[in-house]
């Protein structure tokens, strides 16, 4: 099961943060959001891509909570009033709401910071330094401008009016897309993986992400806002264009399909065991939270 590796993931996490000699305040707000639960999808795609190659070792809980601290850091930024507003996340309060503003804001910085830490630390018997090198880049083109923030730009100034779909599918194969496809591609080439299997791990990350975000806002029109943490229905509440807003919620769900089924053909192109990988995007198909 993949949930095995969650137990490891969060003692690297914990040991990170913990060891560091800082103020207790900050580690207790930057844990505080790390451990409200999630799906932790980002870190398992990586593990598992990795693990479809070799066994685990060490460097992908490394690699893998790295990227958990970057996605932590932009819900907390999220959350504030300034971005999204939000009182809940996972059905907790959000950390702004918990810790202040200011100390929120901190967190944030502090997750996104110590991420590249601990890719630092990845070991050389794991991974050649020019393999390193290449990690560090991609994961800071997939979580800034050219990536992750990039995408909330383009969402924020898309509010308040009519985006055309392929506007759209933009800003999640950017907010949301990203990172995932950087924890693929991060997750295959620890283990080594053929040139060829990258290049359909790719296919198969990117599709998997714009499902992931079509099943988001689907989940916002028919979701259980009790399972999911979160009131539904805020997108049509802020007026932002979504799947089932631009396409109904009928030609929504076949979008979700068609690039589900895009994604399941590229893994069946790989050199590797993706029973795993075909597992993730199972749970994505057919998530309620």
């Amino acid at each position: 099961m993949i949930e095995r590796h969650v137990p490891p993931l969060m003692n690297v996490i914990h040991s990170q943060i913990e060891s560091a000699s800082c103020p207790e305040s900050i580690k207790e707000a930057m844990l505080y959001s790390l451990n409200a639960g999630g799906k932790r999808i980002r870190p398992l795609l990586l593990i598992m891509a990795a693990q479809s190659y070799k066994p685990v070792t060490n460097s992908a809980y490394k690699l893998g909570a790295a990227l958990e601290m970057i996605h932590t850091y932009s819900l907390i930024h999220d959350d504030l009033p300034s971005m999204d507003n939000d009182d809940y996340r996972r059905g907790k309060p959000t950390n702004h709401r918990v810790y202040g503003e200011a100390l929120a804001i901190l967190a944030g910085d502090a997750l996104l910071t110590e991420s590249f830490q601990l890719v630092s630390d990845i070991s050389e018997d794991d991974m050649h330094p020019r393999d390193i090198v290449h990690i560090t880049r991609r994961m800071s083109e997939s979580a800034g401008i050219r990536g992750m923030v990039g995408g909330q730009v383009a969402d924020i100034e898309g509010e308040d009016r009519a985006l055309r779909l392929e506007e759209l599918e933009w800003i999640h194969r950017h907010k949301t897309g990203a990172l995932l496809e950087f924890a693929v591609e991060a997750g295959g080439i620890l283990g080594g993986a053929p040139e060829g299997d990258i290049a359909a791990l790719k296919i198969y990350a990117e599709n998997l992400g714009l499902a992931f975000q079509i099943k988001d806002d689907i989940l916002d029109v028919e979701g259980d806002a009790e399972i999911i943490g979160k009131p539904v229905g805020s997108d049509t509440d802020n007026q932002k264009s979504t799947y089932p807003s631009l396409l109904t919620l009928s030609e929504a769900k076949n979008k979700l399909d068609a690039h589900i089924q895009t994604a399941a053909d590229a893994l069946r192109t790989v050199s590797c065991d993706s029973s795993a990988l075909l597992s993730i995007l199972q749970y994505v198909a057919k998530r309620d939270r």
